[in-house]
């Protein structure tokens, strides 16, 4: 027995088959896909994997993309189910002006983080949190102590920084460079500009949320380029792959 959760980004899909529907279960397996990869999942990554029980899904990637996952799917007959956001659910409560169109992957995560602030508290109150993804777009979350989503903000990540840089600018078609302090060259000013963009962002909600619940919160990073951005992050953080995973997993066991 086990089960399927996965994440399909903008640009990547992620998934990972567990022991059970629990946060805490055992990772079996999992891997990641480019988009334009995934009609090889069942042919390529899934082949001879052990048949998951059932599945959960976040997917911001749009339908289409979604049809061709569901049609890799067909190989174990699974009915997929896909995350929408609610107004509350897993003990989180969703303040966005229209829940549902709150991104899956940032309702996930958000769950994630919930549960796993949760557990570390043992049973005394817990933490405030930043919830940051740092994927092609950066999501960066405020969770206050008592589990309400108290909103976010959305900015371009690396690639798109670069890219609007590179289209509507002369001479800036240049290699990836390096953070710097102060950088000396074209290169490490893009990567040093992108990533105080992203770390000031995170820096600036930090303070916002501890001002409103008087407390440090727990900065927790996600998403396949955070590890850009936490050697310049100057707060406490940790770094978390399975946030999204986490949360779909505690969704899943929730009771329909």
């Amino acid at each position: 027995m086990s089960f399927l959760v996965m994440d399909i980004g903008n640009t990547r899909l992620k998934w990972a088959l567990y022991a059970e529907a629990d946060p805490q279960s055992a990772l079996l397996h999992g891997g990641v896909a480019l988009l334009e990869d995934i009609d090889q999942l069942a042919r390529v990554q899934w082949h001879g994997l052990p048949h998951p029980q059932a599945m959960l899904g976040c997917a911001v990637a749009g339908e289409a993309v979604r049809r061709r996952v569901e049609e890799q799917l067909s190989m174990w007959q699974l009915q997929p189910r896909w995350v929408v956001a609610q107004a509350e659910a897993a003990g989180v409560h969703n303040s966005y002006e229209h829940p549902a169109r709150l991104g899956a992957d940032r309702w996930a995560a958000l769950v994630g983080a919930r549960h796993r602030l949760l557990r570390q508290a043992a049973g005394q109150a817990p933490r405030a949190a930043v919830v940051v993804m740092v994927g092609t777009a950066v999501t960066v979350d405020a969770l206050d102590e008592s589990g309400r989503f108290l909103g976010g903000c959305i900015l371009p990540g690396y690639g798109l920084m670069l890219a609007a840089l590179e289209t509507g600018t002369a001479g800036l078609r240049v290699p990836s460079g390096e953070v710097r302090d102060f950088p000396t060259n074209t290169s490490d000013a893009l990567m040093s500009g992108g990533t105080d963009a992203i770390a000031g962002a995170v820096e600036r909600m930090a303070r916002r949320l501890s001002a409103r619940s008087g407390q440090t919160p727990a900065v927790l990073l996600s998403g396949g380029a955070a590890i850009k951005v936490a050697p310049s992050l100057g707060l406490p953080h940790e770094m978390l792959d399975t946030l999204v995973f986490e949360g779909l997993l505690k969704l899943a066991a929730e009771p329909a």
